[in-house]
């Protein structure tokens, strides 16, 4: 067995992913959750909580790493000395855009492979946007996380709103 890296923006992290950190800890030797610091667009939470997030979610598995990370994926691969991305797929329609990173990633460096898991079934529908869009209207996510990440949501959102309204 060997070192993967799951690699995500984890805004926040959901109970899909903390599902497949905890399979892709039975599977290898160690996992490292890399969290993205360039999401791509805004983040409800910055990357110092949200690395802190998931180091709480997964605090009870001694083969699992979390560590913040820049820039491309590969280099980031290359800096743990792993070679395996694991990669969850909620549906079909995930895994276009999938292939689409796991074969860029091959063609910058074709010793990395990347190895896809189904999602468990109850949380094929799950993602972070839909979760930070309940959390945002003042649902309850607790179904959908760890109730450490439900407070974190919680307490963000009431603070945004709390804050006056500034006019220009």
């Amino acid at each position: 067995m060997e070192r993967v890296l799951y690699p995500g923006t984890f805004d926040p992290i959901t109970n899909g992913h903390e599902d497949l950190v905890r399979r892709g800890a039975k599977l290898f030797t160690e996992v490292v959750v890399g969290v993205a610091a360039d999401t791509g667009k805004s983040a409800v939470f910055p990357l110092e909580q949200r690395v802190a997030l998931v180091k709480g979610v997964l605090e009870d598995l001694p083969n699992v790493r979390v560590l913040p990370f820049h820039g491309l994926l590969v280099n980031f691969v290359h800096a743990q000395q792993a070679r395996i991305i694991l990669r969850g797929l909620r549906a079909i329609s995930d895994y276009e855009h999938e292939f689409q990173l796991a074969s860029i990633n091959r063609r910058m460096d074709a010793q990395i492979e990347t190895l896809f898991l189904m999602t468990s079934d109850h949380n094929t529908f799950l993602s972070s946007s839909l979760v930070r869009e309940i959390s945002r209207l003042g649902g309850d996510v607790s179904p959908f996380v760890h109730p450490q990440v439900a407070r974190a949501l919680s307490r963000h959102y009431q603070e945004a709103a709390d804050r006056p309204v500034q006019l220009l």
